[in-house]
């Protein structure tokens, strides 16, 4: 995916979360019980912070191994997706089930962020084997 795709995908995500927070805020408060609110917060938290984390990754594409830069935002989206998605779905149809999914999406975001140290090692001795 192409650095600007990714910038506007990151803006979407950040979009998103902006209204998530809002709806939860103003649309979800003393309609459903603290706990659940307190789950809709968790999944907005881990948005707002992934998705500014995304806009961050694509913007240092130059500073990172190609390959391994593409990989990281792919697991880092596709992790905060499913992770803060199924939260909110939970909130929102109570079916619990949809808690399972979860973790599924923090393990992505683990391996996410794994492929970006990777991938600024990999650029970082890239470049000192030209010097």
């Amino acid at each position: 995916m192409h650095a600007s795709l990714q910038i506007a995908v990151a803006a979407f995500l950040l979009l998103v979360s902006v209204a998530t927070g809002a709806f939860g805020s103003h649309a979800l408060a003393g309609r459903v019980d603290l706990n659940m609110l307190a789950v809709w917060q968790t999944a907005v938290q881990y948005l707002s912070l992934h998705a500014v984390a995304l806009l961050a990754l694509a913007s240092a594409h130059a500073y990172l191994q190609a390959r391994l830069q593409h990989l990281a935002f792919s697991l880092l989206l596709v992790g905060t997706l499913l992770f803060s998605g199924s939260l909110l779905l939970l909130v929102l149809s109570e079916q619990r089930w949809l808690g399972m999914i979860t973790p599924i999406g923090g393990v992505l975001m683990l391996g996410g962020w794994g492929l970006v140290l990777l991938a600024a090692l990999a650029n970082y001795h890239q470049q000192n084997k030209k010097r």
